[in-house]
């Protein structure tokens, strides 16, 4: 029998969160302001969202290193399981192993 589940200990709750866009070939695009339509840039988020999760949203690290605070507060609600998707591994003939996390 394949193991779907897969539970992490505290113990083993990441270090760090992996930046894709570190890794595309085409970045996306910067925000734009609602009004202008404009680029904004770090500066006009800033009133709306955290300046570490600014940082981490404009970063161009491959691996960003999740503050102790946040792991902290991970530990009281996970770990919560992964499952592997086999049915969409096999469905997009990937060799890739494709995990998802069920919040519900």
């Amino acid at each position: 029998m394949k193991t779907r589940k897969i539970t992490l200990s505290e113990q083993e709750i990441p270090e760090q969160w992996y930046n894709i866009v570190a890794d595309m070939p085409n970045k996306p695009l910067p925000p734009l302001h609602p009004g202008t339509k404009e680029p904004i840039g770090p500066e006009a988020l800033a009133p709306l969202f955290p300046q570490e999760l600014i940082k981490q949203e404009v970063s161009t690290e491959k691996w960003i290193t999740i503050p102790d605070e946040v792991r902290n507060i991970y530990s009281l609600w996970r770990p919560t399981p992964l499952y592997r998707a086999y049915e969409l591994e096999k469905a997009l003939d990937t060799p890739a192993k494709i995990y998802y996390k069920y919040e519900g």
